[in-house]
């Protein structure tokens, strides 16, 4: 885990992170001293207050939500410790409107119960309305476990928050958002899993337990709180235990929900604070699809981001909020779906798309792009094989040449992108088209060189390439010609201007630049290819010792490029010998 945080006074990250919320949403104000967050009285009309909060370190959690059409207060704690009642009192009996009663919503967790409890009965007994509703969602925690205290709150939390918020705002009686929020809560199951425990900022490394470098913990709680069983699974295991924990019904330990595929359900996959975007998207396409497969449940609302952390845990959570009757004018869809004006509720589809979603799609070939046409200028297919194939395959054989020089002063993918682009172009002239017409050619090459290459230098390929085959058919005429070296570099050379206005490379910029131009012009000159690849082999090494001016290199910087020629420029000259080697 890592223990290095850019704040690691705890009090100080905890109180400057509150005041952040009041900087990004102009409806909150602070009260620093009690650590709450709260609701500006005229930035909503009068309704039931909804109060949550816990310990610091789950953010978006609790603070971020509180907002029109969410929560009116968050109590705060130190990182992963509970409020002290006398906070959550302050904040029921000053800091929230109590004119139509308050709803307090907390995580089963005993200080949080405690806590929130007591405060809750001061204000009973100060004559405010407060009802309470305990969440216990984890799945993680069988029945055995938790005995008399029950399951874990964790993310599905957030479910209850959005539901009984949307229910105040529009202007539900306590009663009502009181029983439509325990409804919530008792139809929610949940579990988590985590690569690693994490750090919390001030305290000594090395108290935390680490796990394997291939282990996963599933049922992880958010304090770091061991979970039910440690693993070694890829993604499609880990989500096929946690679905099981949640939805199998012959494990009477923790069948806490009885979800089936006639039910109509939400599905929140939560990011635990460490996972990336990338990763969050699929995680949550596999969590999607095993649901679908095996429990043939398809969700009817399907919310994926970040709610409820465990500071920067490396892990993920489910939740299934199994969709029950309100009994009030909306329901738990509508309500869900309802706008809320608070900063860490990320999730905003309207009911009227998610109820009728627009299903049009544009197809391939459905476009207004037209097919190129050929140009009248013919090749030998067999021959213009025999060199494609040579060069292409003294490519391949370089790239861990070209890989290890583009590690030295590179990001170290410059080959292997060579490389994939060398196999696609091979592959498709497997397929043996045997094509005659010069353009029409370059256009099957161009199509695998773009699906199959990208990074700067396949859009550099690409462009090159695509303006290749504009100067081929600019020569093209009603008669039919031969395409011999001479047409080859006239469209070579107009191919190289137009790369020009992409790129402001040229030969000493240590780029492929410095092995392409060199052969565009002695190809001009001398017509013959196998001396155009000799000056391409020259450029290339003349860029070993060349400080970059253009590039990745630049940023890399380092001594390297004293040793090593440019691998892109070494990469082309490869190929412009072993095309040469094919012609003769």
């Amino acid at each position: 885990m890592s223990s290095k945080h850019f704040i690691n006074d705890p009090t100080h990250l905890v109180l400057s992170a509150l005041k952040s919320i009041t900087l990004t949403n102009p409806t909150t104000a602070l009260d620093e001293e009690n650590k709450i967050v709260y609701l500006r009285p005229d930035a909503a009309k009068q309704q039931v207050s909804i109060i949550s909060g816990g310990g610091s370190g789950h953010e978006p959690s609790f603070a971020a939500f509180v907002g029109p059409g969410l929560l009116s207060g968050a109590v705060a704690g130190t990182i992963f410790a509970s409020p002290g009642a006398e906070q959550v009192r302050r904040c029921i009996g000053e800091r929230v409107e109590t004119g139509k009663g308050v709803l307090v919503v907390v995580m089963n967790y005993t200080g949080d119960v405690l806590n929130f409890g007591m405060a809750v009965e001061k204000a009973k007994a100060a004559g405010v309305q407060v009802e309470m509703v305990v969440m216990g969602d984890d799945a993680g925690v069988g029945r055995a476990q938790g005995g008399k205290v029950g399951r874990r709150g964790i993310a599905g939390t957030v479910l209850v928050h959005k539901i009984a918020g949307a229910l105040a705002a529009e202007g539900a009686e306590l009663k009502d958002v009181h029983r439509v929020a325990k409804t919530v809560a008792e139809n929610t199951v949940s579990i988590g899993s985590s690569l690693m425990h994490v750090h919390v900022p001030g305290r000594e490394a090395g108290g935390e337990e680490e796990l394997g470098q291939s282990e996963v913990e599933i049922g992880m709680g958010i304090h770091n709180e061991p979970g039910s069983e440690k693993s070694k699974e890829d993604l499609p295991g880990i989500v096929k235990r946690m679905l099981k924990y949640m939805l199998d019904q012959s494990d009477k330990d923790r069948a806490f929900s009885n979800i089936s595929s006639s039910n109509e359900t939400v599905l929140l996959v939560n990011n635990l604070g460490g996972v990336s975007v990338l990763e969050m998207g699929g995680i949550t396409t596999e969590v999607v699809n095993q649901l679908q497969q095996t429990y043939s449940i398809k969700p009817v609302r399907i919310i994926s981001g970040t709610f409820m952390t465990s500071l920067n845990g490396l892990g993920f959570s489910l939740s299934l909020l199994k969709l029950q009757d309100t009994g009030v004018s909306k329901s738990m869809l509508e309500l869900l779906d309802a706008p809320a004006e608070a900063s860490g509720w990320s999730a905003a589809v309207k009911s009227s798309t998610w109820a009728n979603p627009p299903t049009k799609t544009r197809d391939a070939g459905s476009g207004s792009t037209g097919q190129n046409k050929p140009c009248g200028i013919s090749i030998d297919p067999k021959q213009a094989d025999k060199a494609l194939r040579n060069a292409l395959r003294k490519l391949i054989a370089a790239e861990p040449d070209i890989t290890k020089y583009d590690t030295v002063v590179g990001d170290g993918d410059c080959g292997i992108g060579l490389k994939r682009g060398a196999e696609g172009i091979l592959s498709y002239l497997d397929e043996g088209k045997n094509e005659q017409d010069a353009a029409l050619f370059l256009d099957g090459i161009i199509s695998v060189v773009e699906k199959t290459m990208d990074g700067t230098s396949g859009a550099l390929y690409a462009i090159f390439l695509n303006a290749l085959a504009g100067g081929i058919r600019q020569q093209g005429s009603s008669s039919s010609q031969s395409a011999d070296p001479a047409i080859w570099a006239k469209a070579l050379k107009a191919a190289l201007d137009a790369m020009s206005k992409y790129t402001p490379a040229q030969p000493g910029d240590r780029t492929l630049v410095d092995a392409l131009q060199p052969f565009v012009e002695t190809l001009e000159k001398s017509k013959s290819v196998d001396e155009a690849a000799k000056a391409a082999e020259q450029g290339s090494a003349k860029t070993k010792g060349m400080k970059a001016s253009l590039g990745r290199t630049v940023y890399v910087g380092g001594s390297g490029f004293e040793e090593v020629p440019d691998p892109g420029a070494h990469g082309l000259a490869v190929f412009f010998k072993g095309l040469g080697e094919g012609l003769d």
